[in-house]
């Protein structure tokens, strides 16, 4: 028994050495970052990255690039804000009542409202979209196929976490948090 031992022992050394010298590889690589679909959201208290779905909702992610290419975020409001709900801009008034002056039609999916969930803020008109959106801060299942998901937030929901929360019930914020800026990836400067 002891020679079969003997016999096996170099072939389970000459084995063993050979998969630690060879190159280490990780076969749970990270997918390249697509930086014309992520968008880079700056906050008062930092940068939160959002990978945009255009496989969800294409007509919406390409109008938000658009905005935000003009420069449109930039400077605007977090005018609703409930807590342990969610977070609402996109209103250059920051009154809650105005756009970019361009609807897009409803692109409903089954994808679920969870935390870091962007999703297009709309009237009782289910077309009645434009460049108001919200992130989710917790599960929100009574707007599933209700509402259009857009995005969802990589990184930076701390950020998002400490965005200022309005009155109780409506959800207003005086002295409202705002966009710093907002930059597709594959153009940002920083």
């Amino acid at each position: 028994m002891f020679r079969q031992l003997a016999f096996k022992f170099p072939i389970a050394l000459s084995l063993l050495l050979t998969l630690m010298m060879a190159p280490m590889t990780d076969t749970h690589a990270e997918t390249p970052v697509d930086l014309e679909n992520t968008l880079y959201l700056d906050l008062k208290d930092g940068r939160v990255t959002i990978a945009l779905r255009p496989d969800l909702a294409p007509n919406h992610v390409a109008r938000i690039k658009e905005l935000v290419r003009e420069g449109f975020y930039d400077g605007i409001v977090f005018h609703r804000v409930i807590g342990g709900f969610m977070a609402q801009t996109g209103d250059p008034t920051g009154t809650g009542s105005h756009g970019s002056g361009q609807k897009i039609d409803a692109e409903f999916s089954d994808e679920p409202h969870v935390r870091g969930t962007l999703s297009m803020a709309r009237s009782s008109d289910v077309n009645s979209a434009d460049s108001q959106f919200f992130i989710v801060y917790a599960r929100a299942k009574h707007l599933d196929n209700k509402y259009t998901v857009w995005g969802e937030v990589t990184d930076g929901m701390r950020a998002v976490a400490k965005i200022k929360r309005g009155e109780a019930g409506s959800g207003r914020v005086i002295d409202p948090d705002k966009i710093i800026r907002m930059q597709v990836a594959a153009d940002a400067k920083d």
